[in-house]
């Protein structure tokens, strides 16, 4: 299949290597100096937790014009560039999107990529992947990849599902789907701020944190999904408030917490990525803060972590480093 990943960042380029390994013709869309480096040295990727480092010779471009078509295009950039990326993707005239990444606001998402073609099908996917880029190769970090994937609301038609999956056959990469995306990415973000304005408020050093943060993090994130739930938004299961109320799961939930605030992995997972996209935290907050005042729902412990001054500060500079 000819695929595009537009975005070669650690998540964009994971992607793009199991989409070479399973035997796709794939294409990267990146820019500056990285496409230089892509296009000299390959897509050099160290598999962090596999020991392993591959390389793989990819196409590179760093525009869309309207008449490249694909069979599947991925998109995988940070929340906050995506007003100036999807109005390129709309012209664009393949037909099958994939939006991957954290996005509290789909909807808009989607109403961008279909006002030129409404008969373009958008699937929202979120996939666990974390690590940097040094050097010119990427590090990164993952416990067996695979996306969790599906339409924003309802599901996907079987022509684009089976697409995806014709896209990953033979590797092992996870496909795990959805019905209602627009609803997994807005819990997903109920326990990642809360963990990020954590990860601030200690440096980016997570490892610092107190077993008082540590408990704040699944405080804030049951008033999260509260607040969500009181606005209507589905709440899953797995994603469901009982991860974070006093219990069985919420002992589980704080196991994981523990391992990702007090390992190298969780530190190149957590801190890293919180150092490295403040830019991005402050869009996501700044999106979810709207959905706190729509709801009009106390959340003290939410309020108390992001107001800290530590996350206040990352904020600020994220945003004078914009305006630089």
């Amino acid at each position: 299949m000819r695929i595009l990943v537009y975005g070669a960042g650690v998540i964009g380029c994971e992607l793009a290597h199991m989409l070479v390994k399973a035997g796709n013709d794939v294409t990267l869309l990146a820019r500056g100096a990285w496409k230089n480096t892509l296009e000299q040295n390959g897509l050099v990727i160290r598999h962090y937790a596999q020991l392993c480092t591959t390389t793989d010779r990819v196409r590179v471009i760093d525009a869309l014009p309207p008449h490249y078509l694909y069979d599947l295009i991925f998109i995988v950039m940070q929340y906050g560039q995506l007003p100036d990326v999807l109005p390129a993707v709309a012209q664009n005239r393949s037909r099958y999107v994939v939006l991957v990444g954290n996005n509290p606001d789909a909807e808009t998402a989607l109403e961008v990529l279909t006002v030129h073609d409404s008969g373009r099908e958008v699937a929202f996917g979120f996939q666990g992947t974390a690590g940097r880029r040094e050097n010119g190769k990427v590090i990164s970090i993952h416990a067996g990849v695979g996306m969790t994937v599906g339409a924003f609301q309802g599901r996907l038609s079987s022509a684009f599902q089976e697409r995806l999956e014709r896209a990953f056959d033979g590797v092992k990469y996870r496909l795990s789907w959805e019905e209602n995306m627009d609803a997994w990415l807005k819990c997903h973000l109920a326990l990642i701020l809360p963990v990020s304005y954590v990860c601030y408020a200690v440096d980016c050093r997570l490892s610092k944190a107190s077993r008082a943060q540590r408990k704040a993090i699944l405080d804030a994130a049951l008033e999260g999904c509260v607040m969500l739930r009181g606005l209507g938004v589905p709440i899953r299961t797995q994603d469901s408030e009982d991860y974070f109320r006093p219990g069985k799961k919420r002992r589980k939930m704080a196991a994981v917490l523990y391992i990702m605030a007090k390992t190298p992995l969780g530190r190149l997972a957590a801190s890293d990525h919180c150092r490295h996209a403040a830019l991005e935290m402050r869009a996501l907050d700044a999106a979810f803060e709207k959905l706190r005042q729509k709801a009009g729902v106390p959340m003290p412990v939410w309020e108390q972590l992001r107001t800290q001054p530590g996350v206040i500060g990352a904020f600020t500079s994220a945003a004078e480093g914009r305006k630089s």
